[in-house]
């Protein structure tokens, strides 16, 4: 059914038990050719470890320099020791004001940071550069032979090619000569060459920390995959599934507002127990299609190889490339994939002629000078992470969710157990020791403050209902009718033949409701499907089209994809006409008894009415001349290189009614290309959308952006070029209205962080904000939990306001961020972001995984997406 309740989890290879965002990644009834031969094998050394100011805020990006010596260039070692680190994005000046607001009860929260305190803060560390003749490949052996010459270089932190020491060496260049006792392999020399020094006040100084906590973390005996650390001895074998979970620890250190932190989250990470190959000889037994099915079930999954723990996307399958081909070593000789394998790791691949795998390299890896396809053996290699099919199976996910899912208090135990195992374990401890670093045994606790519940207005004549200490309201329906509707008069209902009394049913069902809720619907005029095919659909949808009906709802028997993806196109591209997809089984009445269906109507009749122009409420607003915009990215399965780019505006206009009206707005655009025209763009739109709604010289006098689909690489990117081109643009917009400026606002959400927060030993109630401690010196950032979840722990959202002209105070700022929250109404309760961002994800996935086109222009002043 398209009306759904929020997921509990995210879905994805490394869960964390965590609620997530309602219909997140759900459609609305359910919640270039590498060259073979020239890859190179996937292998170790691919792998990386306050109140507004007067003017506008300035933002400025702070480039951090890159590791390694002036001058020299990215080697094609490994790609650690190209490590770049990440620049700072400063988009908060010195001088401004304070960043903390005052509304709500105070409180004190527990966090899931440790503070890190070094004991000699000013001091450096010796950086060197480290090279090997002849050039060593795994880099296991590196660190072997390295660990070797412990007593000669002291305390070291070794990141593929670069070497920091705490203390300096006698000489700028030592040479040293070491072997490996494991093979025979002969002596190997061994140089080191001083090339800088760090100062451990800069900001390179917490990649060199993130090292040496790694260095600690890889003496706990526990497998690193990419980045994070899990726990095999831990592992959750759930047989029946052919399912392992691995427990772990995704960690960073950070410097905070005033202290340098460690920040602990507990993940898991899914794995299955069969190889590839397994899978290939599984497809393989339908001979004619099983190289497309191969490729279909294995292309854009995530593999992790068994001899390296190492984790890979695969972006493509060449059967034309087997184990017994060859590819050229770093040293220019050739040597079969097999070959190599039985040199370097001692493995005997079983099956010469299995397709290889191919993996394009990341731009992380790109930039350490890996530019070749990495080439993959099927029978080497495990999948990774949940399919789509394993998402639809109900208790498979009900399996996992049992162990990832983990409350307050016992996320609370782990992380203090983690902990300890820190510190009590010898060899982590000595590597704090060597450092002079110290890490706190308590959690982090932060000041924090709870709003006070938002009232939620169903009439103008009234001051409105409580939202709850859970913010859900869904029962307020009882005794509340809709704050604006639109009667249903000209409508039809299309099913298979044999549902017609499951039909009249429901049907009875969502005409109590409507009475109820002051929902006007007529009875509608019921077509029969000969199957269950999209065709058999799509050809019923062209009759009817034709007719302008007010609104089309189609039962169907499952959620397959290309049927949804069929009526969908029919009515939101060839024509506008709003349509609701449903499963039969969601109209089944459970029990036999046809009122355990009222529920179910209700969030129906109230889907419907937003589909067809109505309100189901609103909260009090208190700034009258606004356009709240959200955006968000979602990329389209079938074609890597596209993406969708969504734009949600809400308009509210001084002097009118309070009734929010709405404007959407999509367009494709390819991998790589910036975003910044396609945003500005489609924001002039939305005000001219906003100047045909008000009247044509009416503009608003505040834009409050909310940009979500961010990650922490492209926070540079929006505030280098995206701001200045919304700008460019709002200016020739406002240029014939020079008794107004427009004041912008722009703030990045962010849903997919590590911060966690308690209270005691629960979650905190909605509306709780953080605003100081674990937030970031060099931003005015805040923490909002905006939602309530039945299991596990809740995540709150992260928001950073890269640019503010609003005049807004921070606390004004934060208080209607948590507004935005309660204004989603495909969930009768509040949700993990401002209601525009998730508007604005449900468009974007709903054209990228099912339109694939840009849906009719006559629909972007609905909410057809929901």
């Amino acid at each position: 059914m398209e009306q759904q309740q929020p997921q509990r989890g995210r879905g994805r290879g490394n869960l964390r038990g965590a609620a997530g965002v309602p219909g997140r990644q759900q459609p609305d009834w359910k919640a270039a050719n590498p060259q073979g031969g020239n890859g190179r094998p996937g292998e170790p050394a691919a792998a990386a470890t306050g109140a507004a100011p007067t003017s506008s805020r300035v933002c400025a990006v702070q480039q951090r320099s890159a590791v390694g010596p002036a001058g020299d260039a990215p080697g094609r070692g490994a790609m650690r020791g190209n490590r770049r680190v990440e620049e700072i994005v400063v988009t908060r000046l010195p001088n401004a004001p304070t960043k903390q607001g005052i509304s709500g009860t105070k409180t004190v929260l527990k966090t899931n940071y440790f503070r890190l305190v070094r004991k000699e803060p000013n001091k450096s560390v010796f950086q060197y550069r480290i090279d090997f003749e002849p050039v060593i490949e795994d880099v296991r052996l590196i660190h072997e032979l390295l660990r070797v010459q412990g007593p000669t270089i002291g305390p070291y932190i070794f990141d593929g090619t670069m070497l920091f020491l705490y203390n300096k060496l006698k000489s700028e260049e030592v040479e040293l000569q070491v072997k490996d006792n494991r093979r025979d392999t002969g002596l190997y020399k061994l140089k080191i060459r001083h090339v800088g020094t760090v100062d451990m006040a800069s900001e390179k100084a917490m990649m060199i920390l993130n090292l040496m906590h790694r260095q600690a973390m890889g003496s706990l005996k526990l497998l690193q995959m990419n980045r994070n650390f899990f726990d095999p001895v831990a592992k959750i074998t759930i047989p029946q599934y052919g399912l392992e979970l691995y427990p772990g620890y995704a960690t960073s250190i950070r410097q905070h507002e005033a202290d340098i932190m460690l920040c602990v989250e507990i993940t898991h990470r899914v794995l299955r127990t069969d190889t590839c190959y397994k899978t290939l000889l599984d497809m393989q037994r339908h001979p004619p299609s099983y190289k497309d099915n191969f490729k279909k079930a294995l292309i854009g999954s995530v593999v992790m190889t068994i001899y390296n723990d190492k984790t890979y996307k695969v972006t493509d399958v060449d059967f034309n490339v087997t184990p017994s081909s060859t590819f050229s070593k770093k040293d220019g000789s050739n040597v079969s994939f097999m070959d190599y394998f039985k040199q370097v790791y001692n493995i005997t691949i079983r099956d010469p002629r299995q397709p290889m795998l191919v993996s394009v390299p990341s731009l992380r890896m790109q930039r350490a000078g890996v530019t070749g396809p990495i080439m993959l053996v099927p029978e080497l290699c495990r999948l990774t992470g949940i399919t789509e099919d394993m998402k639809r199976d109900f208790n498979l996910m009900r399996a996992i969710a049992d162990h990832t899912r983990i409350g307050a208090d016992k996320r609370i135990e782990r992380l203090q157990r983690f902990n300890s195992r820190l510190q009590d374990t010898k060899e982590s401890c000595e590597v704090f020791q060597y450092w002079k670093t110290e890490l706190d045994r308590r959690l982090v606790e932060v000041p924090a403050r709870t709003l006070g519940q938002e009232s939620i207005i169903f009439r103008l004549d009234s001051a409105g209902v409580p939202a709850g200490p859970e913010a859900d309201w869904s029962s307020a329906f009882r005794s509340n009718k809709m704050f604006k509707t639109v009667p249903l008069q000209n409508w039809y209902v299309v099913c298979l033949r044999g549902q017609e009394g499951l039909i009249k049913d429901f049907l009875g069902c969502m005409q109590a409701a409507a009475k109820t809720i002051d929902f006007h619907i007529t009875h509608p005029q019921t077509v029969l499907v000969r199957d269950d095919l999209p065709n058999s659909y799509a050809q019923v949808l062209q009759d009817l089209v034709n007719k302008d009906p007010q609104l089309i709802m189609c039962v169907v028997s499952n959620d397959r994809a290309d049927r949804y993806s069929a009526i969908k196109k029919k009515c939101c591209v060839d024509r506008a006409v709003p349509t609701q997809v449903i499963k039969a089984r969601t109209i089944t009445p459970k029990g036999g008894n046809p009122r355990t269906l009222m529920s179910v109507a209700t969030k129906v009749i109230i889907q419907l009415n937003c589909k067809l122009g109505g309100i189901p409420w609103i909260v009090k607003n208190p700034l009258s001349s606004v356009m709240v915009v959200g955006f968000d990215v979602c990329h389209d399965p079938k074609d890597k290189s596209k993406s969708y780019g969504a734009l949600v505006a809400t308009m509210y206009a001084a002097g009118k009614s309070p009734e929010p009206r709405f404007f959407s707005s999509i367009e494709p655009h390819a991998r790589g290309e910036e975003l910044s025209s396609f945003i500005s763009t489609n924001i002039v739109k939305a005000l001219r959308s906003y100047q045909k709604e008000f009247g044509a010289g009416v503009l608003p006098r505040r834009i409050i952006m909310y940009r979500d689909g961010v990650g922490e690489g492209q926070l540079s990117q929006v505030v280098k070029h995206e701001v200045s081109a919304i700008k460019g643009r709002l200016a020739d917009v406002y240029a014939n209205t020079p008794e107004m400026k427009a004041q912008l606002t722009i703030v990045v959400v962010s849903k997919r962080i590590n911060s966690r927060l308690f209270q005691g030993g629960r979650n905190p109630p909605p509306g709780t904000i953080v605003d100081d401690i674990i937030t970031l010196p060099e931003r005015s950032d805040f923490y909002l939990i905006s939602q309530t979840v039945r299991q596990g722990t809740v995540s709150p959202t992260g928001y950073n306001v890269i640019y503010d002209e609003s005049g807004l105070k921070a606390d004004q700022l934060q208080v209607y961020t948590s507004k935005q929250t309660h204004l989603y109404y495909n969930w009768c309760g509040s949700v993990a972001v401002p209601a525009v961002c998730q508007y604005a994800h449900k468009l974007a996935f709903l054209t990228s995984q099912y339109l694939n086109k840009q849906p009719h222009q006559m629909l972007e002043n609905r909410l057809y997406y929901l």
